[in-house]
């Protein structure tokens, strides 16, 4: 029983160290073999040497993969077994060479050699390789590299044969900048890292907790400096940008075979996703330069071959140059984003709409332009010792923004430094030439004359005056009852009080009259079926009276007619006639003058007819009554005159007899007595 069981344990043993004994050595798939030559005829490693190439003793540059190998006999050779480099996804692996060709004095990494990704140790030290670290970086992805040789440096494991505490300390330095990750610049990202995956083995170090991924700013841009290559050119504060294609810094060994140098770059990375070997170059994260809708970017370079002077040999105030060239660059930039070294290049943001500057103790508008201006102190004509508080609108040219920009800086040195003492004398100026009442009652004219003014004075500085706002002037003194700008108000108000009343009062008696219009028109409104019905007959009575007077003109004008026809034969027949009576007269003058002529005297043919016309009358010579009342019959005796006639009148009607008449010869009433005849 016990010698079947030390047979089983003999032939176990047998089989385990037989095949080693014969050389043969199984290596897992998951694992790398490293070679130990223990003695060789061919001597020891060469001073300085830690890799053989040759077959010497020593670590082997040549490495065991998975599989049975033969020939390693383990009097001479030990082979170790170690886990393969894990790379994980989007991650970096930074690796440090043991061995290899010394750096030269301008290096500071190994240079980059077709290795394999540093699998081929053979070809890495038969191409140049360099010892120490290097420029070339491991992506994710699984490799067999020979950790005799090559240090490989993971954000969770130091893959490396021995322990030592400055692989600790680069881990840490590239963790703290977050090296292990690539560079992503334009997006957000957020978020813990995964937690890290062990080795298979436990290699050297433990695992590395990695921080929170820093969020990388939107439109963001990357500002980078380059650790290793020859200096930048003396006199230069930034390397120049390189041409050719080194894919934006993640090429190291094509930067520098194009003539890249270090130092901080002026090429700067944008949107995008960057592995970047950061012993080789560390980036910085800044923001896109962004001008604005209403600015224009000025550029102020830093950096550039030294141009001419575009503004000539008259204008003293620096240089402004083509763009590329340094000094202030002749052209603004357009509102936008631009990927900007802000190390190169310095925007001076200048606005190009109108902006307001306010001169006001404690006020400021967002632009921050007027935060060190304040309310104006003056002194009046009449010594009144105000504060004026003012508001200037101002205007820029975009054209002419450079050489504001050239002249003075940035727009806040321009205000403070020159128009603010323009602006404050002017104000004093006019101040001592006004009094305080003009102040407050000709404001529009002083604003109105000062912008005309200023503008003159500002275009020497291409500044456009667009208006000067003036406001409510404030005494110094707090007190309402003792301000004597207080009370020049107070009378103000009062004189427009007046004034408002006697506009109150003309408003009122127009009201009135319109009132006076109201009632009429009602009235009229009232009446107007009568006034239209009147008008109507007023029409109707003057078309009536219209035809009327022309139906008169037409009777007139034939009753003119015939009374001209009757006219004309009346005056024919008068003729006629007074010719006929002419003839007659003529007969009777004839026979009257022979009648006269047979008296012999006219004087007897006279007497005798008026004799015959006395007795052809009809009044007779002497009357046939007489009635007389008492007295002489004067009117100078008693009793007679008025009231003797009115008594003998009465006596006379009462008897029968009218006074003033006649019977005739028959007993009839006389003839009604004869015109020419006397009264009784």
């Amino acid at each position: 029983m016990y010698l079947y069981s030390a047979l089983g344990v003999i032939a176990l043993v047998v089989l385990i160290y037989l095949p080693r004994v014969l050389g043969v050595v199984y290596i897992p798939h998951t694992r790398v073999g490293l070679i130990e030559k223990l003695w060789s005829a061919k001597g020891s490693l060469s001073e300085g040497k830690i890799i053989a190439v040759a077959g010497e003793a020593g670590m082997q540059s040549r490495t065991l993969r998975g599989g049975l190998h033969f020939g390693l006999f383990p009097w001479q050779y030990r082979v170790h077994k170690v886990p393969l480099v894990t790379i994980s996804e989007g991650r970096i692996g930074y690796v440090y060479a043991k061995d290899g060709m010394p750096l030269e004095a301008q290096q500071t990494l190994g240079c980059s050699v077709d290795c394999n990704h540093f699998q081929s140790a053979e070809h890495f030290l038969a191409k140049g390789g360099q010892r120490g670290r290097q420029r070339a970086i491991l992506r994710e992805g699984v490799y067999a590299i020979n950790t005799a040789l090559f240090v490989v440096l993971t954000e969770t494991s130091i893959y490396s044969l021995e322990e030592n505490e400055t692989y600790l300390r680069w881990q840490r330095d590239l963790a703290e900048q977050d090296g292990f990750r690539p560079i992503i610049i334009g997006s957000t990202v957020t978020g813990p890292a995964p937690e890290p995956q062990a080795p298979p083995t436990i290699p050297t170090t433990p695992a590395v907790n990695p921080a929170v991924n820093p969020a990388a700013k939107v439109d963001s841009i990357g500002i980078v400096s380059v650790h290793d290559g020859p200096t930048i050119s003396s006199g230069d504060i930034i390397a120049p940008e390189i041409s050719a294609n080194h894919n934006y810094f993640q090429d190291a060994e094509a930067f520098l075979n194009a003539g890249g140098r270090r130092g901080r770059q002026l090429q700067v990375l944008t949107d995008g996703t960057f592995f970047i070997n950061r012993w080789f170059a560390t980036v910085e994260r800044g923001e896109k330069t962004l001008v604005p809708i209403g600015f224009v970017g000025v550029v102020v370079s830093y950096y550039g071959i030294h141009g001419t002077d575009t503004t000539g040999s008259t204008f003293r105030y620096g240089e402004q140059v083509n763009v590329g060239e340094k000094g202030v660059w002749r052209q603004a930039l357009a509102p936008g984003k631009y990927p900007l070294n802000p190390y190169a290049i310095k925007i001076e943001l200048v606005p190009t709409v109108n902006f307001v500057l306010r001169w006001i103790t404690g006020q400021s508008e967002s632009h921050k332009y007027d935060e060190q201006l304040a309310t104006l102190e003056i002194i009046t004509a009449d010594g009144y010792e105000p504060l004026l508080p003012l508001s200037l609108v101002l205007h820029i040219d975009y054209q002419k923004a450079p050489s504001v920009v050239q002249r003075f800086g940035d727009v806040k040195r321009l205000i403070t430094q020159t128009l603010d003492p323009i602006l404050t004398a002017y104000f004093r100026d006019v101040a001592q030439g006004s009094k305080m009442l003009e102040l407050l009652t000709h404001r529009e004219e002083i604003q109105q004359r000062a912008t005309v003014e200023l503008s003159k004075r500002f275009e020497e500085f291409d500044i456009n005056c667009v208006a000067v706002l003036i406001g409510r002037p404030e005494s110094k003194d707090s007190n309402p009852a003792t301000d004597p700008i207080e009370r020049l108000f107070d009378q103000l108000r009062m004189r427009r009080l007046a004034e408002e009343q006697r506009e109150t009062y003309a408003k009122q008696q127009e009201a009135e009259f319109h009132l006076k219009a109201l009632h009429e028109a009602k009235a009229v409104a009232a009446k107007q079926a009568e006034l239209t019905q009147s008008k109507i007959e007023i029409e109707v009575a003057t078309n009536r009276a219209e035809a009327q007077l022309a139906e008169a003109h037409r009777t007139a004008k034939k009753e003119i007619a015939i009374a001209e026809g009757r006219s004309r034969a009346q005056t024919l027949e008068g003729q006629g006639e007074a010719s006929k009576i002419t003839q007659i007269g003529e007969a009777e003058a004839a026979v009257f003058a022979k009648k006269i002529s047979a008296y012999g005297d006219p004087r007897l043919f006279a007497l005798r007819d008026v004799a015959e016309r006395f007795a052809n009358s009809r009044q007779p010579l002497v009357p046939e009554r007489l009635f007389t009342t008492g007295g002489s019959g004067t009117s100078n005796e008693p009793g007679g005159g008025l009231m003797q006639t009115l008594m003998a009148l009465m006596i006379a009607d009462k008897a029968g007899m009218p006074f003033g008449s006649s019977p005739t010869q028959d007993g009839k009433k006389g003839a009604e007595p004869h015109p020419d005849a006397p009264n009784s």
